[in-house]
Parts: C-alpha cells; sequence; structure tokens
C-alpha cells in the first residue's frame, strides 16, 4: 500500500489510466471525465487533503455534495491510493478509518463499513490490487490481502488472505491465485443446489423410463397370449361349424341338431 506522497496531478493520471485499464466501455478521455466513480474519488482527494489540514466542516461538505452527485458517499477521512476505480458506482459506501492501497477496484454497491460504535480503527484495510465485486459488504477493522478478490453480494467479517477468492454469506475462501503464473487452484467446491435438482430430475426420468418400457413389454406380453388364445377359439368355431356329416353345426347359440338325426 502506498504511503509516499505522491503528485496529485500524477495520481489524478493514475486514476483515469486505471478507468481504461478496467473498463472496456472508455473508449476516449472525454467518456471517462463524465464517470461519476472519477467525479467521487477528485472531489474526495479534494475532501482528503483538507481533512488531513483539519480544515472544519468544509470536507463533510464537499463529502455530502459528491454523495448528491454520484451517489458514492466518502468519508473525507478514508485513505485512499492511486490507480482507484469504481465502477458505476452507484450505493458504494467507504467508512472514516478505511485503508485503500493502489489499483483497487470497487463494483457498485460495495460497502466497506465499521461494526459497533468503537472509537479508532473500525474500518477495513484493503491492500494493492484487489477487486470487491458488486454489492459486497467488507465489515469491521480486517484486512483484504494483496491481489484478493470478493465475489459479489459477499459479506466478510474475518481477513482475507493474499491472492485467494473469497465469496459467500460468511465469505469463505474459494480459490488461490498464484500472482507470478496466474494459475488458480481451487479450495473447496461450492455447493450447486440447482446442479443437484436437475441431476435429481434426470435421474428420476431414467427411472420413469425404464419402468414404462417394462410396462409395455408386460402389456404386450399379456396382448399377445390373448391373440394367440382368440385365434385357436376360432379355429375350433370354425372346425365345427364346417360338418359336413349332416350331424348338426354349430351355432353361436350351441349345437343344433341336423336332418339326420
Amino acid at each position: 500500500m502506498s504511503r509516499h506522497k505522491d503528485n496529485l496531478l500524477c495520481v489524478i493520471r493514475d486514476d483515469i489510466r486505471a478507468i481504461f485499464r478496467n473498463d472496456p466501455a472508455a473508449r476516449s478521455l472525454a467518456e471517462v471525465l463524465l464517470y461519476p466513480g472519477l467525479h467521487a474519488i477528485l472531489l474526495h482527494r479534494l475532501a482528503h487533503a483538507l481533512w488531513r489540514r483539519q480544515v472544519p466542516f468544509i470536507p463533510r461538505l464537499i463529502s455530502q455534495i459528491s454523495r448528491f452527485l454520484t451517489g458514492i458517499e466518502i468519508h473525507p477521512g478514508a485513505v485512499i491510493g492511486r490507480g482507484f476505480f469504481i465502477d458505476h458506482g452507484m450505493g458504494v459506501v467507504i467508512g472514516e478509518t478505511t485503508e485503500i492501497g493502489d489499483w483497487v477496484t470497487l463494483y457498485q454497491g460495495v460497502t466497506l463499513g465499521g461494526t459497533g460504535k468503537q472509537r479508532g480503527k473500525r474500518h477495513p484495510t484493503v491492500r494493492d490490487n484487489v477487486v470487491i465485486g458488486v454489492g459486497a459488504i467488507v465489515l469491521g477493522a480486517i484486512t483484504i490481502g494483496e491481489g484478493a478478490r470478493i465475489g459479489g453480494g459477499a459479506v466478510v467479517v474475518k481477513d482475507v488472505p493474499p491472492h485467494t477468492t473469497a465469496v459467500g454469506v460468511p465469505a469463505r475462501i474459494v480459490a488461490q491465485r498464484d500472482p507470478h503464473t496466474g494459475e488458480t487452484r481451487r479450495v473447496e467446491h461450492l455447493p450447486d443446489p440447482e446442479g443437484e435438482m436437475l441431476r435429481s430430475l434426470r435421474a428420476k426420468v431414467l427411472e420413469l423410463e425404464e419402468r414404462l418400457t417394462e410396462l409395455e413389454i408386460a402389456t404386450n406380453h399379456h396382448l399377445t397370449h390373448h391373440v394367440e388364445d382368440d385365434a385357436l377359439l376360432e379355429q375350433c368355431w370354425s372346425a365345427l361349424g364346417d360338418d359336413t356329416n349332416g350331424n348338426g353345426i354349430m351355432s353361436e347359440h350351441g349345437y343344433v341338431a341336423g336332418d339326420g338325426i
């Protein structure tokens, strides 16, 4: 995390560079200058400079004006490094004792908040090159290690080691990334309720298809025997009806005596 005093113009240049590096929709400097995230960080840098000089009221006024214009609330006491990028940004909240390193990216709805009413350090420390996803909530005086990734909607209440990925409520580590090769190794398998449901439905369909096939085979076997019995009975009736000795004929009502009796 950068702690040296940087030239303000160089810091602003890196803030603009971060937008081009992280947002493929940024096509020109004119477009980037319209980004609310850039407006928020520029106003914050002004408010923070006044805050460090212990100027009363004005830093909070600038912070509230920025919040009204951009939808992004950054306390003037927050320390933010260079190359800071807030994508879209609506609903982002950054607390007073938050410390953010260089080249950090936040997406909309992120909260870097405190817990309780204690004084002193009560907000997160976010190291360099961290990415925090949409709607994530990071609470308390915890540390998000360098190069870590926080998944969208996660609630982080414990330290996150460097170069890891944390997701869930509460957040847990699910992957670890080699910073040199970029190779990612899974730490645990995430639950997949939808996948489990689909697998269960598929197994049930296969079971029903198998039972239906057995039923069709049994039904066909029964029908075959029934047809054979009907054919045999028909042959018997035909044989009795074709009697040529004059002894009688077989009608549908039974045997009828012939003229020779």
